[in-house]
C-alpha cells in the first residue's frame, strides 16, 4: 500500500554556518579522496606484500572519511541549541 502525500510545512534555510561546514567538509572530502590516489603512485615501497600507496588511498581515506563525519556529527550537535532548532516533536 502506498502512503498518501503529506503536505509538509514550509521551512526556513539553513543558516550560513551549516552550510559553510557542509562546503568545507565536503572540499576536505574531495581533496583526501582525490589527493590520497594522485599521490599515491609517489609512495612506492611495499609493506606487508601490498603497495604502500594502495594503502595510503584505501585505507587513509576510509578513516579521514570517518573523522568527517564525526567532525561533522559534532558541529552540528554544537550548532541546533544556537539555532533555536529542539528538534522533531512527536
Amino acid at each position: 500500500m502506498i502512503a498518501p502525500m503529506v503536505d509538509l510545512p514550509p521551512t526556513d534555510p539553513p543558516p550560513p554556518r551549516v552550510l559553510a561546514l557542509k562546503l568545507g567538509l565536503l572540499a576536505l572530502w574531495a581533496a583526501v579522496g582525490f589527493g590520497s590516489v594522485y599521490f599515491a603512485r609517489d609512495l612506492d615501497f611495499v609493506v606487508l606484500g601490498w603497495p604502500f600507496g594502495y594503502w595510503f588511498a584505501a585505507q587513509g581515506a576510509l578513516l579521514a572519511f570517518i573523522a568527517i563525519v564525526v567532525v561533522y556529527a559534532w558541529a552540528m550537535k554544537r550548532l541546533q541549541p544556537e539555532d533555536g532548532s529542539e528538534g522533531v516533536e512527536r
